[in-house]
């Protein structure tokens, strides 16, 4: 298997995002562009020229992304692509050292942001759900685009590698996108909410829920949703249709799979810390010794004991 082909895969996640071989994306130090089959010459030079603008003049590798990717890889999770959907969202990713995290930037194109839905943040959190891990993906389109179709760029790359994947986290993957992004549209306007505190909690919930493992049950998942809506500060915005709506996509991610990677607790933790670090300014208010860190701490302590008490159980077999 050539690396190269198979560090593809990454790039496209808006798209870029991963490859998986035992649920653990690996990818080559050469970055992918992935570029959407609508766009027109100019446009694909343009989305090169954005693309390619952070690797300061460093090689790169192109893929192309269809309708009938759309199809074959986001259809299965309830989108109602053709073979003639148009593609203009486009993405380069780029694999870094260990332990950096998912990092994702929207550029603009034309000095203009031309991804209207899906923010930096919601496709950090579908990456972690669908195993990229160590990453840095940018995304652009040359035209206003929700920027969902990119993701399947990303599959399309694997398969063309021979590479197995799992639909079942690529499902996720893409139900996380899309409840993640209805629910900051639904709140976008209301005092004490951002979509950064959103994902925030879901990265959180995905930490605690790893701690435990692939045992965790859907009583515990609601628990810990509940914690981290707390944590962040949601509680006087996110009703309780939507809390469901996030409990029922992070028991999914559970049935995917993906809590089974070893990576997976890690990138959620360092997901977390980078959220709050690009949005300093609304996390500042919370992060005080009496607010999150007590609460916090307390919540880590039952975390902590449901993870040595399934240990033990699973031990004892």
């Amino acid at each position: 298997m050539k690396k190269p082909i198979f560090f593809t895969i990454l790039a496209t996640f808006v798209a870029g995002i991963f490859a998986i071989s035992q649920n653990t994306v690996y990818a080559d130090e050469t970055p992918v562009v992935t570029l959407g089959s609508s766009l027109t010459e100019s446009q694909k030079s343009g989305t090169l020229k954005t693309l390619t603008a952070p690797l300061n003049g460093a090689n790169y590798q192109t893929i192309t992304v269809t309708g009938s990717d759309l199809v074959k890889y986001l259809n299965p999770s309830g989108d109602n692509f053709t073979t003639n959907s148009g593609v203009w969202s486009s993405a380069m990713i780029q694999k870094t050292s260990a332990g950096s995290g998912i990092n994702v930037k929207i550029l603009d194109y034309d000095g203009k942001n031309n991804i209207t839905t899906i923010t930096a943040n919601q496709y950090k959190n579908a990456a972690l759900t669908a195993g990229i891990s160590d990453a840095n993906i940018y995304v652009t389109s040359a035209i206003p685009i929700d920027g969902s179709g990119a993701l399947a760029g990303v599959y399309a790359a694997f398969a063309k590698n021979g590479d197995a994947l799992n639909q079942k986290q690529v499902n996720a993957a893409q139900d996380e996108m899309n409840t993640l992004s209805g629910i900051t549209r639904e709140n976008k306007s209301k005092d004490g909410y951002s979509d950064a505190q959103l994902n925030n909690a879901v990265a959180g919930a995905k930490s605690d829920m790893a701690k435990i493992g692939n045992n965790i049950s859907d009583s515990q998942i609601r628990d810990i949703v509940n914690n981290q809506i707390k944590i962040n500060h949601l509680g006087n915005t996110i009703n309780n249709n939507q809390k469901n709506q996030i409990v029922n996509i992070l028991i999914e991610v559970r049935d995917s799979g993906a809590l089974k990677n070893k990576n997976f607790k890690a990138q959620a933790a360092e997901l977390s810390k980078q959220i709050e670090k690009n949005a300093q300014n609304i996390f500042n208010k919370f992060n005080t010794p009496e607010n999150r860190n007590w609460f916090q701490q307390i919540w880590d302590s039952v975390v902590n004991f449901f993870s040595h008490l399934f240990g033990t159980v699973i031990i004892s077999k």
